[in-house]
């Protein structure tokens, strides 16, 4: 009488895909980097920047993975397209000369970044892939855009100190949450929020090209500072009345 052989399938680690697209991604920044370096002579320390930041996403994203969540999804796989465009200007930030002599490649790479923040958008609605991790991913890249974008302009010599209070705006809001944890209450859809966010990166973008120049930077990105807080203000009072209503 012959034996049957019980097959019995290992669990499969919820992050294993996760992993896989991450490499992808990893991949092709990888590629990007050399494009650049080929096409425009960037120096070599963009590889270690670059995957040294790109690790440091790729960390983020597998600790805050939900648990069974199995497929990465095509709004995630959108989202992680632009996080790889930003990746790759984070890791410009140290080298000046770059950013300075390629106002244009900058600013398209930004441009494709901003563009790819709508189409994940219209990607999860229309594959009906909306989830909490997706949105925040969304939300926390938006805010880490911003900032990266401040940097630059301060680089750049087309802004004070002053623009980096537009990047920390975000992150001075979380750190305030910890302090009073009403402020970490669930705020409703607005497109008033995310239309000012969307003027935000395109007014910082549109500065970073070599034609545009102060005092007519200045005007614009304090006219951005200005929303930003008028919309940051409007969100804490809002939350505040629910607080003690």
């Amino acid at each position: 009488m012959s034996e049957q052989r019980i097959v019995v399938r290992q669990p499969v680690w919820p992050a294993a895909s996760v992993l896989m697209e991450l490499l992808a991604g990893g991949i092709g920044l990888m590629l990007m980097v050399a494009l650049l370096h080929l096409v425009y002579g960037a120096p070599t320390l963009l590889y270690p920047v670059a995957g040294g930041v790109y690790l440091v996403l790729a960390g983020i994203i597998v600790h805050g993975w939900p648990t069974g969540q199995q497929h990465f999804g095509w709004a995630n796989r959108v989202t992680l397209m632009r996080a790889v465009l930003i990746v790759l200007l984070t890791a410009m930030l140290p080298l000046p000369a770059l950013i300075n002599e390629h106002h244009l490649m900058v600013f398209a790479i930004a441009l494709t970044a901003l563009t790819l923040d709508g189409v994940d958008g219209w990607v999860a609605r229309h594959f009906h892939a909306e989830s909490r991790f997706g949105a925040r991913l969304d939300m926390e890249l938006d805010a880490f855009f911003i900032l990266m974008l401040c940097l630059m302009l301060v680089i750049q010599g087309k802004a004070g100190g002053w623009i980096m209070a537009i990047g920390a705006m975000r992150y001075a809001f979380v750190a305030a949450a910890r302090v009073w944890h009403w402020l970490n209450e669930e705020l409703p859809v607005s497109y008033r929020r995310k239309t000012i966010c969307v003027w935000q990166v395109s007014t910082l973008m549109t500065c970073l090209l070599p034609w545009v120049v102060t005092p007519w930077s200045n005007l614009a990105l304090a006219l951005s500072l200005l929303l930003l807080m008028i919309s940051f203000g409007m969100d804490t009072v809002y939350l505040h009345r629910r607080a003690v209503a």
